[in-house]
């Protein structure tokens, strides 16, 4: 991915959850764009550029904290690896809610905070909506994922009341073959067993992960962005469209349904909250600061990603 440097190169940026899939994208982007990067780690520092912390504890050295221009905080457990028991809903709940507070709470405290913080979220935030367009201005769904996400933003509140400039980075579906469900679903479609989800009916909004590091860069540097933003392409599709369009790019077959039932069998309250529910997002906060998508349009997406001509 081509970058100009920033206009604040030389600027020092601290990353939470920089080992995550777009977290360690992010690092090097953000230094080829002239960035100084240093990240949060919760294990002992191993370079002059890691801070250990510990969210949980609540530890951390402070003073190691004063003075980034900015700070992106993606730390929290990952909601899609296992079945949603009582105890993952707690780990998952306790992950972002508590790193969050933990965060938004110590920067405010600094004599000298950061310009901007922009804190992880999620279209989840929407809930179920299959008859709707939904917009950064559009209220919350109903259910453990879209009570999350507001809890969620919410825990920034500290942050916002001390004057930082706070993002809320309510991000789709990532697509990389590093991870997230790209990685999950390409082992079925290269087999030929690849298909629609359920009905196949529900809207996928989804963006490209070199998007979603244009779109942070972006948010870092245009200083009248705040609030809720949905990182997500201007051109969602729905299950059936995705499965079919994967199928094409890779030359297989992609027609073999797995039904509601079997997913929910299998996965209960996570099957459908993250795989059948439908949500279809816009980007409306990126379109008017006049971002553009490098990869608006799936099937090339999809090409670029997986390098497929």
């Amino acid at each position: 991915m081509l970058t100009k440097p920033s206009t604040l190169s030389g600027s020092a940026v601290l990353i939470s959850g920089a080992s995550g899939l777009l977290g360690s994208a992010l690092v090097p982007f953000l230094g080829s764009c002239g960035y100084r990067v240093h990240c949060l780690v919760r294990r002992p520092a191993q370079t002059d550029q890691e801070i250990e912390w510990d969210p949980a504890a609540g530890q951390v050295d402070v003073d190691r904290l004063e003075g980034y221009f900015a700070v992106i905080h993606l730390s929290g457990e990952n909601v899609a690896a296992i079945r949603w028991t009582r105890a993952k809903k707690q780990r998952i709940r306790n992950s972002r809610l508590g790193s969050t507070n933990f965060i938004c709470k110590t920067l405010a405290g600094l004599r000298h905070p950061p310009k901007v913080l922009l804190s992880a979220s999620a279209i989840g935030f929407y809930g179920h909506r299959p008859d709707e367009i939904l917009t950064e201005e559009s209220p919350p769904g109903r259910g453990f994922f879209p009570d999350l996400c507001r809890e969620w933003e919410a825990a920034a509140a500290p942050a916002e009341r001390r004057g930082i400039r706070v993002v809320w980075l309510r991000t789709g579906l990532v697509l990389s073959p590093k991870g997230g469900v790209l990685k999950t679903m390409l082992p079925a479609f290269k087999l030929g067993l690849g298909g629609p989800l359920g009905s196949g009916a529900q809207s996928m909004s989804w963006i490209a992960l070199d998007d979603v590091l244009g779109s942070i860069r972006m948010l870092i540097e245009n200083e009248l962005v705040r609030g809720p933003v949905n990182l997500v392409s201007p051109q969602p599709v729905t299950n059936r469209e995705f499965a079919r369009v994967l199928g094409r790019v890779l030359h297989r077959p992609a027609f073999l349904r797995t039904p509601a039932w079997v997913l929910k069998r299998l996965l209960g309250e996570m099957a459908e909250a993250l795989l059948l529910s439908s949500a279809r997002a816009e980007p409306r906060r990126l379109l008017q600061c006049g971002y553009e998508f490098r990869l608006p349009a799936l099937e090339g997406a999809l090409r670029h990603i997986l390098g497929r001509p």
